[in-house]
């Protein structure tokens, strides 16, 4: 609605048939934006599903704005108010969605107060009771809103200031709404305020969906650091963890039969997926060497701090001698006792390089791959299972016979991806058709950067180890 200081230039009314296409516009977006709100999926713990939902909210209250304002626009300027006499008759009920704008019109000389009956209905007042005089207006306020009303009101009528700016009420009924105003003063012919109009809307659901997408937002990012904080600090606790060596390391110290081993962590591309997954190699007392690699399930500190209790305790039962199956029985034990995590899967290796015999048992998958002269295999899984764990009976264990420039691949099942494209047994062809480049590698530390290569592509779903052993001449 335009000022009364601007009465006097005639308003052009836009072409009917422009504003009829703009609500149709506004009406088949609104179905667009509602359907995608509708198909949005909102669970307690999702917090950027319900940061889209309250985007969605806010652009739906958008719309219901827009076309509301269009219906006016159609609809044409209302005629100017004219004097009546309260009490008016009160008007027919009309939806909340459809009054959110009101006018009103306070004049100084004669003390008369003109309002729509929008506005009666965003007060929640009767027309019978009579519209509000200027200095009424601020006890339907907040207390700490009065204050700024006051002054806006008085640099409207003092100073010529336009007032735009918003405030709260307290309705009749107790319910809370918050309004924007907009008001001017109206110049008498000596250039002082006779008078002062102003439009309030209702803008207490825009309000409240913009003040949803604020805090979803606030509530994703807050979650965004603190995975970011658990990420960084699960991977500093799974590099402590780990073996402290990098690269290749030669071990027994004899020539004959020793090993050069290799191994890499490839962390997950999920923040929440880091820890539980590691490697490990160790000489023993009898110049034999443990290899392993597993995961543990559960992920982040959690899980780290599990695999570094899980690390002690394997590295101290084959320092004691105990064979790859009893091992791994003792160790699902040890974990069975404690509240978490448990073990996911695992292959506990020893080799014997004075007879150049590889003893291994595995809880889960996968399988050790050995590769030779160029080609590669599988090792075949022991037989048995696990019986009886609470009794201490060990998981089966098997031997193979290796021989010199064996190439050994041990790794765990996030190396490749759980995807339709990429399922486990797919992982391993990938790895075993690597047989020729694993083969003319000069070391275990290349034959680990060619296996990361190779997994490299796409992101990575959970994290991985790979464990590389060579055996020397």
């Amino acid at each position: 609605m335009p000022s009364h200081l601007f009465a006097d230039r005639p308003a052009q009314p836009p072409e009917p048939g422009s504003v009829d296409a703009l609500i149709s516009q506004t009406r088949r977006l609104r179905g667009d934006v509602d359907a995608v709100r509708r198909d949005t999926v909102v669970d307690d713990d999702d917090a950027q599903g319900r940061w889209q939902r309250a985007l969605c909210d806010l652009a739906v209250h958008h719309l219901d704005d827009l076309r509301e304002h269009l219906g006016q626009l159609k609809e044409g300027l209302p005629p100017a108010p004219e004097p009546v006499d309260f009490p008016q008759p009160a008007p027919e009920t009309v939806p909340e969605a459809q009054t959110r704008v009101g006018s009103a019109e306070w004049n100084l000389l004669t003390d008369e107060v003109i309002w729509s009956d929008e506005l009666f209905q965003i007060f929640g007042r009767s027309p019978e009771s009579g519209a509000l005089p200027l200095d009424e207006l601020g006890s339907t306020l907040f207390s700490e809103d009065q204050p700024l009303l006051t002054a806006w009101v008085t640099a409207c009528l003092v100073d010529g200031r336009p007032i735009d700016g918003e405030f709260r009420i307290v309705r009749a009924d107790g319910r809370v709404r918050t309004l924007h105003m907009r008001g001017e003063p109206v110049l008498d012919s000596d250039g002082c305020a006779a008078s002062m109009w102003a439009v309030l809307r209702d803008v207490s659901e825009l309000r409240r969906s913009q003040r949803a997408v604020r805090e979803s937002r606030d509530s994703l990012q807050r979650r965004l650091e603190i995975a970011q904080t658990e990420h960084r600090l699960a991977v500093e606790l799974q590099e402590a963890v780990l073996p402290p060596w990098r690269g290749s390391l030669r071990f027994p110290h004899s020539d004959a039969g020793s090993l050069d081993v290799a191994a890499h962590y490839l962390p997950s591309a999920t923040s929440a997926l880091i820890g539980g997954d590691w490697y490990d190699a160790l000489e023993l007392p009898d110049g034999s060497s443990m290899l392993t690699v597993g995961d543990l399930t559960g992920h982040g500190v959690t899980a780290t701090s599990g695999m570094a209790m899980m690390l002690g305790a394997l590295r101290g039962m084959a320092m004691a001698g105990i064979e790859p199956g009893p091992l791994m029985g003792w160790l699902n034990q040890l974990l069975e006792a404690s509240v978490q995590p448990a073990l996911g899967s695992a292959v506990c290796c020893r080799y014997d390089p004075a007879r150049r015999t590889l003893s291994w048992a595995q809880a889960g998958h996968p399988a050790p791959l050995l590769f030779r002269r160029g080609t590669g295999r599988s090792l075949t899984p022991p037989e048995g299972v696990l019986l009886g764990a609470t009794t201490g009976a060990s998981y089966g264990q098997a031997e193979e016979q290796l021989q010199a420039g064996d190439l050994l691949v041990l790794h765990t099942d996030g190396l490749t991806p759980r995807s339709i494209e990429f399922s486990r047994t797919d992982g391993t062809e990938r790895l075993l058709a690597m047989a020729p480049r694993l083969s003319a590698a000069r070391s275990a530390q290349d034959c680990v950067r060619l296996v990361v290569e190779e997994f490299a592509d796409g992101e990575r779903e959970d994290d991985a180890c790979v464990l590389v052993a060579r055996v020397g001449g």
